[in-house]
């Protein structure tokens, strides 16, 4: 470590940063990113810099990748029907689709089809 501490609250950090205060020589960290150089490690965890980059890399934006196995449609239920799933909470439509499986079980969708 370099022997500077900081004491600042993480809101005094952004508040300095948004007025040009901040000390990071960002210069140098975007000139060390474009050249591929690393971070010294850190002294009292050396493997922090490698866990933290890790992290990061598995992170990712947006939704989750989906299981393949689902397909999105458009469909229109009655309102008396959406309203008792979603008066259930959160994972409404999870509890619909499992709704509509364990119905599946015990009719044949062949059936309908005859019965239009």
């Amino acid at each position: 470590m370099n022997g500077s501490v900081t004491q600042m609250t993480l809101e005094a950090m952004k508040q300095a940063r948004m007025n040009g205060q901040s000390q990071s020589d960002w210069e140098r960290i975007h000139r060390n990113t474009q050249q591929g150089l690393e971070p010294v490690e850190d002294e009292d965890s050396p493997d922090a810099s490698l866990l933290m980059r890790e992290a990061l890399t598995k992170r990712r934006v947006g939704r989750p990748v989906g299981s393949g196995n689902k397909e999105q449609v458009a469909i229109r239920f009655d309102r008396d029907v959406i309203a008792a799933f979603k008066a259930t909470g959160a994972g409404w439509q999870t509890r619909m689709n499992a709704a509509l499986k364990d119905w599946l079980k015990t009719h044949q969708p062949d059936s309908l089809l005859s019965s239009s």
